[in-house]
């Protein structure tokens, strides 16, 4: 989660009919039954409408697809549109923003029959998916290209979607930043100032629209855009918090799903969502930080930073110790080396590099070190962004404890058992506790749909970090009996769809192009380990394709 894939639609309405919709007058704001207000449901549900409408004028949708932004660095043969949605769904005929939409159309290779389009989100929030169409050429999607119009877009509030922004990327943290192994209480003080003052900024960015960046707002968005694709029913690939985001347009649109992926799966129980589910985050990043020095530790003769976990921990402290005295590079400090070490938590793909460098720099060399960890200017922009949407997203989805003796406590408890990253967690999302919006969202009730939702596909690794695997079971058991979980035994990865596993990357293919699956529950063994290789000998190594990282 940071804390990442339907034919053509009936006529719903003609366009003249459309032209003729009078002005939405807004219901009292009274509560939705599923979450959100009646007005809001009633708002999304007219803008769907008339994108639908749209589509069926314009006989091959409702959106103008053309040559991408340069922005987007898309190939020509992926084109792009922009979909217009309300930025306040209560008032449709309100102020509307644009979202950013990319799509390759379906080849047909091989007599392939369309089935529409697959849309996909990476998760975050706060990833942008207009990449996804890159797959089409890759080994593993040319099947499903044949078959799919691949479809990403970016979520509002990210890239060029109604971009959210809380900070001026310049005046952030420089590296190098150095942060405590163990938090003083005057470094505590110094974190809670900070994050109160990063969401007075958010506050002061995006004034009045602010509340309105949320997985509901998202999930309206959602079938806003399928209405604008032609689809009658929505078929989407959704990973990390994209899974969270799949079981909230579900659970409020039960009648038009089509086809499902959700691929590591965050817990959806209402009362896990947010602040929960981000304490769970911290154990298993630590699981997962002992099975990197645990693999390091097995190949001690290639990279020397010892032979058991524990002992691969002391390299790393003194590594540590050493950037806390003279920052690598002169710009990784203690803060740019946790972060980097994070992603050997993430995915195991990153493991030999991250070895590499640190004996690398045990031995006196600390380029490789500072090629990995240090921040790269040019995506400054980018990343406040992404952290802007993430922290409003999750800010406005549910409550959050707003003292912060509670966030004291649970955390220096927790920092007990999974040291590597809980206080790092913590003040991630510590602007919550002091969060400017005054009504939050009340958690959708995942699971508490009408009626029976078709066949879906859970896909989860059983060592997750970001996402643990216990979410995985609460999602199933939430989208009924026709879900069938496919699980990456003893596997750790973040994003287990596109290229890892050919066992789960073929039960994911059999689905969308067929619509079966393959039971209740499935196990894949997991995927091999990366070989022991530095970092020169990786860097001129043929890579096995994957989808870009989730989040």
């Amino acid at each position: 989660m940071r804390t990442g894939l339907a034919g053509r639609a009936a006529a719903l309405a003609a366009l003249s009919l459309l032209l003729c919709v009078p002005a939405h007058a807004a219901p009292p704001a009274t509560p939705g039954p599923l979450g959100g207000t009646a007005a809001e449901a009633a708002g999304a549900a007219l803008a769907a409408r008339r994108a639908a409408a749209r589509a069926t004028a314009d006989g091959s949708g409702g959106l103008d697809f053309r040559r991408c932004p340069d922005a987007e660095e898309l190939p020509g043969p992926v084109r792009c549109a922009t979909l217009r949605v309300p930025l306040d769904y209560a008032r449709p005929d309100g102020p509307q923003i644009s979202l950013t939409v990319s799509r390759l159309a379906a080849t047909g290779a091989r007599g392939a029959v369309r089935q529409g389009a697959l849309v996909h989100n990476p998760g975050g929030p706060g990833a942008s998916g207009t990449y996804f169409p890159l797959l089409a050429d890759l080994p593993g999607w040319q099947r499903i290209a044949a078959a799919y119009d691949l479809v990403g877009y970016a979520p509002r509030g990210v890239g060029g979607s109604a971009p959210l922004s809380c900070q001026d990327p310049a005046t952030g943290a420089k590296a190098p930043t150095q942060v405590p192994a163990a938090p003083s209480a005057a470094y505590k003080r110094q974190r809670l100032a900070a994050a109160r003052a990063y969401a007075r900024g958010c506050a002061r960015r995006a004034g009045a629209a602010l509340p309105h960046y949320s997985t509901l707002d998202n999930a309206r968005d959602l079938d806003v855009l399928r209405a604008a694709l032609g689809e009658r029913k929505l078929s989407f690939m959704g990973a990390s918090y994209g899974t969270y985001l799949g079981a909230v347009y579900a659970t409020l649109y039960p009648g038009r799903v089509r086809r499902m992926v959700l691929d590591s799966a965050v817990d959806p129980d209402p009362r896990r969502v947010w602040y929960r589910n981000q304490l769970d985050q911290s154990p298993g990043f630590e699981r997962r930080w002992y099975d990197f020095r645990a693999w390091t530790a097995r190949h001690h003769d290639t990279y020397g930073l010892g032979a058991t976990p524990a002992a691969v921990q002391a390299s790393y402290a003194r590594v540590r110790d050493a950037v806390a005295h003279r920052p690598a590079g002169g710009v990784v400090g203690t803060g740019e080396l946790r972060a980097a070490y994070l992603q050997a938590a993430y995915y195991d793909d990153v493991w030999p590099d991250r070895a590499a460098a640190l004996a690398a720099f045990l031995r006196g060399d600390p380029a490789r070190l500072t090629a990995q960890a240090a921040p790269d200017p040019e995506s400054a922009a980018e990343a406040e962004n992404a952290t802007a949407v993430y922290t409003a997203v999750l800010c406005n989805d549910a409550s959050w404890p707003a003292d912060w003796e509670t966030w004291d406590r649970d955390n220096t408890e927790l920092a007990r058992r999974a040291p590597f990253e809980a206080w790092a967690n913590a003040f991630l999302n510590l602007p919550c506790a002091s969060w400017p919006v005054r009504e939050r969202q009340r958690p959708v009730a995942v699971g508490a749909q009408p009626e029976r939702l078709p066949r879906t596909l859970v896909a989860a690794a059983e060592r997750d970090g970001a996402t643990p695997y216990a979410g995985a079971l609460e999602l199933q058991r939430r989208l009924g009996a026709g879900a069938s979980l496919v699980t990456e035994v003893g596997a750790g990865s973040h994003g287990v769809v596109g290229g890892r596993n050919d066992c789960v990357d073929r039960h994911v293919e059999r689905y969308l192009l067929t619509g079966a699956t393959p039971g209740w529950r499935v196990a894949c063994a997991p995927h091999p380990e990366p070989a022991p290789v530095s970092l020169d000998e990786r860097a001129a190594s043929a890579h096995r394709a994957l989808l870009p990282p989730v989040v």
